[in-house]
């Protein structure tokens, strides 16, 4: 065989349709698209429209819930306080409310509360109230000699 003997097997390649070329070809006047309307014009396509069939992102399953019911918490960690008040904006002295933290800057915009996590470490005698704290974030305050207070 020789480069100049290779070709494609048949019907490799087939020749595009050439539309509107008279009513002879099957393809002539409106070229397929049939008459008038936004489907009749050239660069027009319904996203997502299926022509009457179900459209697929309704044949699918959603997954997923959101409730309605949920607790927005703002999260703070015990080194985010520490932090704070080695900056001296959180008196280690006073009681710590969410209003305290709000004042320091500590946490932004609080909806339903402040969770206490334990991420980082405390080395400040802390009293705190707040609406939520993990086991390991209680364990951190205590130890460094504080108190933690739950109140909803």
């Amino acid at each position: 065989m020789k480069l100049n003997e290779l070709n494609d097997n048949k019907g490799a390649r087939k020749s595009a349709m050439r539309v509107g070329r008279g009513i002879g070809s099957g393809k002539g006047k409106t070229a397929g698209s049939g008459h008038k309307g936004q489907k009749a014009r050239s660069g027009v396509a319904i996203n997502g429209y299926e022509g009457g069939q179900m459209p697929i992102y309704m044949r699918l399953p959603k997954r997923g819930f959101n409730s309605l019911n949920k607790k927005d918490y703002q999260v703070v960690n015990v080194g985010r306080l520490q932090k704070a008040v080695d900056a001296g904006t959180l008196d280690a002295k006073k009681a710590i409310t969410i209003e305290t933290l709000v004042e320091a800057g500590v946490v932004g915009k609080v909806v339903d509360g402040v969770r206490l996590l334990a991420k980082g470490e405390l080395k400040a005698k802390l009293d705190i109230t707040v609406t939520g704290a993990s086991k390991a974030a209680v364990e951190a305050v205590e130890k460094a000699g504080g108190k933690v207070t739950v109140a909803s």
